[in-house]
């Protein structure tokens, strides 16, 4: 009797990454509730079952792609702070940060308000917004006090919030003279 051949495995090392970038895909375009394994997989163009082999569950890779959308923008900012020379400077890399790479770009202010909702209904997801804040508020230490780092840090997500949701967002300037009236 012959043996029959095994059937080639698919060599994909990039299959994991390829999934967290449809789910931040499809939270770009359809919202947290559109996120199902199904979705995924078919955005990530991959067998199904490859998001319950990668991630135990959707909230695991719903923490995944925050992660990943957070720390993506998390460093940004930090190399925004570590470049500003001194505290002016660094209001001005704030405004900019705010206006350029929060408000921006579409898809990461959607989602970026998609976290700040999910978060709010899933605990497990806190922990990503908790260490996007912490970062941020290291980053912003660089030139303030830890106090006034914690409110620059609750001010940009009001600012960003309040943008999202508004049919008349503030300019950049705007926003400049608000953190300028702010940190005097």
């Amino acid at each position: 009797m012959e043996a029959t051949p095994r059937r080639a495995r698919r060599h994909d090392p990039d299959r994991r990454d390829r999934l967290i970038e449809a789910t931040l895909g499809i939270i770009a375009d359809h919202g947290v509730a559109g996120v199902s394994h199904r979705s995924v997989a078919r955005a990530a163009d991959v067998p199904l079952g490859s998001t319950t082999y990668h991630f135990t569950s959707l909230d695991d890779l719903l923490a995944e792609a925050f992660t990943r959308h957070g720390d993506s923008i998390a460093r940004v900012f930090e190399e925004r702070m570590r470049a500003a020379p001194d505290r002016e400077a660094a209001i001005d890399s704030v405004a900019e940060h705010i206006s350029a790479d929060l408000l921006g770009a579409s898809p990461d202010l959607v989602l970026s308000v998609e976290l700040y909702v999910a978060a709010a209904r899933t605990p497990a997801l806190r922990t990503v917004t908790q260490a996007w804040m912490r970062r941020s508020r290291q980053a912003l230490e660089r030139h303030f006090d830890p106090t006034t780092a914690r409110e620059i840090d609750a001010l940009i997500e009001g600012l960003v919030l309040h943008s999202a949701l508004s049919t008349d967002p503030m300019t950049p300037a705007q926003i400049r003279a608000a953190l300028h009236r702010f940190l005097p």
